[in-house]
């Protein structure tokens, strides 16, 4: 049941924080960059209090669990840093569309690194949940030559999301959730800050804006502390596929939301047909791990 809770938060929130993105970067709101940077910096600080205060044990042990762990955080930073340039020049459908081959690049990374093995089921399911986000996306997929470099932002975060859930997979052990998420927080953050800087001076809000600071901190409590957390707690029971899974369900929840919010965005019978076709291969996806686990316990 902790599992199920834990990815029913991360979809949910996770769904969310892309309209919050949107509100923080807004005209007048933070830096595209240095808005992540601020974002991973809070969440580190409060995980950090967390762990100095006694909670996140066990902790990771030894120089080479830490660098590794440290390595992971890097990768995350990386990812954020591309998909946040990415959405500087392409549109959200792309993006989404983009970040819907995550799974079947998760499926690829688990094979070769011998993470976990990947079944066929796993591949199809994946496959028809992004035949549903191009349904969705459909009329939002044409990219100019000078928005090719948007894709490439995209699928360089997608490799590295990828790289670094294996590696937190394969090195993480038993460390606790907390702990592990503060050191890659952490190291997220200063990766971000160290983009931020390569692009020029820095120059912040002040005083600070009241909507795009809450949807800031939203961004790194919530859609960082609580989330990470959940996310790396699940990560240690389930698969790396069935974990996946969540970046197929975000963009299309994320749809959602900003048709409840946002004036300009309609649904159409066709996005409720790609929502239909997406859902249905998660729900093949999970399906197929929980038929396979419980004929797993009967024998």
């Amino acid at each position: 049941m902790p599992v199920v809770v834990c990815y029913v938060v991360c979809a949910l929130v996770w769904s969310t924080t892309w309209f919050a993105i949107r509100v923080c970067i807004a005209d007048g709101g933070y830096p595209t960059l240095p808005a992540a940077a601020i974002r991973f910096s809070i969440a580190a600080l409060v995980l950090g209090a967390l762990v100095w205060l006694g909670f996140g044990r066990p902790r990771p042990r030894g120089r080479r669990q830490l660098a590794w762990l440290a390595t992971a955080g890097a990768f995350n930073g990386i990812a954020y840093a591309m998909v946040y340039r990415a959405e500087d020049t392409l549109p959200g459908g792309v993006v989404a569309v983009v970040f819907g081959t995550y799974s079947l690049f998760t499926a690829i990374g688990a094979s070769l690194t011998s993470t976990e093995r990947v079944r066929a089921m796993d591949v199809a399911a994946a496959a028809l949940s992004l035949v549903g986000m191009a349904v969705i996306f459909w009329d939002r997929l044409s990219v100019s030559p000078e928005q090719a470099v948007g894709v490439v932002f995209g699928l360089a975060s997608v490799f590295a999301s990828v790289v670094y859930n294996i590696i937190f997979k394969r090195e993480a052990g038993n460390v606790n959730p907390l702990s592990s998420t503060a050191l890659l927080l952490a190291v997220s953050s200063l990766s971000l800050w160290t983009a931020s800087l390569t692009r020029g001076p820095i120059d912040l809000p002040w005083p600070p804006p009241v909507a795009p600071t809450l949807a800031l901190l939203y961004l790194a409590i919530l859609g960082s502390v609580v989330t990470f957390a959940c996310y790396f707690y699940m990560l240690k029971r389930v698969t790396l596929m069935t974990a996946s899974t969540l970046v197929l369900i975000q963009p299309v929840l994320a749809l959602l939301v900003d048709a409840m919010w946002e004036d300009e965005v309609r649904l159409v019978a066709r996005s409720y047909l790609g929502v239909a076709i997406t859902f249905s291969g998660v729900a093949l996806a999970l399906g197929w791990k929980w038929h396979s686990a419980r004929r797993a316990a009967a024998r």
